[in-house]
């Protein structure tokens, strides 16, 4: 429905947006940790290294919350 009006694309899947994030030395641990982990889950490469893109972003989230608290604290 979103996809058929002009100027908006379809939403992201999961994955798509789990791995989003991944940049640099990020997707550096992803690529290191999705064999290992899919091997042993039942869990495919890509859904790893979208678990391990939204972990880092849930870290830099909390991260931003506390130094806006400690900001306003000050």
């Amino acid at each position: 429905m979103i996809a058929t009006v002009p100027g908006y694309r379809a939403p992201m899947d999961a994955v798509s947006l789990g791995k989003a994030g991944l940049q640099g030395w990020r997707a550096k641990v992803a690529d290191a940790v999705a064999g290992p982990v899919a091997q042993r889950s039942p869990f495919t490469d890509e859904q790893v290294r979208a678990a391990v893109g939204a972990a880092f972003f849930v870290l830099s989230v909390v991260y931003v919350v506390q130094a806006v608290r400690q900001l306003q604290r000050t």
